[in-house]
């Protein structure tokens, strides 16, 4: 009884992950739109999702699938829900048997629920099976149980630095000789000298950057069995380098806002006051959004690794959509998800209408994908030639169903008493945190 209330507990924690998501994910907003409804005896699929930006995606999937398969038209009714409400009614209903819908989207951190004993999911392994050596894979493995894929993927969520290339050129900083953290710190005390601005900020309500970081290094919150691992030697290390980045070498200041997708912490950026970011690719948006004025002085490289041949990546964020075990139209509905997600043109349509990073690397240098568009013009010309050097170092994370716990004790006490208080040291507070999320687990 304490696991299942703990559980329900954890479904009411916004999951930090969902940042891939268009509008914000938890409002109370409520939309509902039907794609394909002029067809005439089109079948209808229903479709839910938590992130209003997919929509746009099946608008153009649903016509293209119509039009080349007019013996098989569908009608989507496409719904977004809140973030919490649609997890909760999904799992709600699979677990009922009614009332789920035939496709929905799932995000990374929610989906280890729906993978709890025998999935009520349909799996696609003869559809990714034939295409996965053109995929970045680990992808898959994250909405996959025992061998069979589930989710399609919507991104890679690769991880990349944001360079200040005016920053870096003024401090007299090469940006291509950064290739380790050591380097970067090297970097970042000229920066500090020779700029008015620091090299980076640290998250205090945002765990992603502290994670990317692990990742890195072949670490987790949990190993691949799901065992608690969050107070391991590297973690401990790696959180340990995030402080001494503030407090010893003095190249970074506490993000403003606590995180990167604060106002704050835009306006800062915005006006040069730090000279790089850590964060997905997907959070180019963010910079095109809200930070207009940097258009044409970012650049983005490789995360540095921890030792030179280290990965310099890391796969976050994440949203799988899936054919549920309640449709009645199975195969229309596997087939159109392939469809969307997997062939060549929907992963260049991921790009040229949501602006994700494809998982379909084979795309990354279709002329389609190189065609002029906003984020070329704000971040220059090699996305992709980025993406292209990195696409073997990005690891799968490991996701369980107390991974928000691990999110609450990080963002909540452990950045606090380490980064902001100072009144514990990294073991300390990852001990603790391990013991709190382990109590929660019995």
């Amino acid at each position: 009884m304490k696991k299942l209330l703990f559980t329900m507990l954890l479904g009411m924690v916004v999951f930090a992950l969902a940042a891939c998501g268009g509008k914000d994910s938890n409002s109370d907003a409520e939309e509902s739109k039907v794609i394909g409804g002029d067809v005439e005896g089109a079948t209808e699929l229903t479709y839910w999702t938590f992130a209003e930006l997919h929509m746009d995606f099946f608008e153009d999937a649903v016509p293209r699938w119509n039009e080349e398969n007019p013996d098989r038209p569908i009608k989507l009714v496409a719904e977004t829900y809140p973030f919490d409400q649609m997890h909760n009614n999904l799992l709600m209903s699979l677990q009922s048997g009614k009332g789920a819908p035939d496709l929905a989207d799932i995000e990374i951190g929610r989906f280890p629920n729906f993978l709890q004993g025998e999935p009520q999911l349909l799996e696609m392994n003869e559809y990714v099976d034939p295409e996965i050596d053109n995929f970045v894979q680990s992808r898959f493995e994250i909405y996959g149980k025992d061998g069979k894929y589930y989710g399609m993927p919507t991104h890679v969520g690769a991880s990349v630095i944001y360079y200040n290339k005016e920053i870096m050129d003024k401090a007299g900083v090469d940006i291509d000789s950064i290739v380790t953290w050591d380097d970067y710190v090297e970097a970042g005390k000229q920066v500090v000298e020779k700029t008015d601005a620091m090299m980076t900020t640290v998250h205090t309500g945002d765990y992603m950057t502290f994670w990317q970081m692990v990742n890195q290094q072949g670490s987790d919150w949990f190993d691949e069995n799901g065992n608690l691992t969050v107070n391991t030697e590297t973690n401990v290390n790696t959180l340990q380098f995030l402080y001494d980045l503030l407090y010893e070498h003095e190249i970074a200041e506490l993000t403003p806002g606590g995180e990167p997708h604060a106002e704050e912490f835009y306006a800062y950026m915005n006006d040069g006051k730090a000279a790089s970011v850590v964060m997905p690719l997907w959070y180019m948006g963010r910079f095109t959004d809200y930070m207009e004025d940097l258009k044409g002085k970012m650049v983005i490289r490789p995360m540095p690794a921890w030792e030179e041949g280290g990965n310099r990546s890391a796969g976050m964020g994440g949203t799988g959509t899936v054919v549920t075990n309640q449709t009645e139209h199975a195969e229309l509905a596997k087939d159109f998800l392939a469809f969307a997600k997997l062939s060549k043109e929907a992963n260049i349509k991921l790009w040229t209408v949501l602006g994700f990073d494809p998982p379909r690397w084979d795309v990354w240098e279709d002329e389609a994908v190189k065609a002029d568009n906003k984020y070329y013009q704000f971040f220059g010309n090699d996305i992709f030639d980025t993406l292209l050097d990195i696409r073997d170092e990005i690891n799968a994370v490991n996701i369980t169903e107390y991974t928000p716990a691990v999110a609450t004790e990080i963002n909540t006490n452990v950045f606090n008493s380490v980064l902001r208080q100072k009144t514990q040291t990294a073991k300390e507070a990852l001990d603790q945190a391990q013991e709190a999320v382990e109590s929660g687990m019995k």
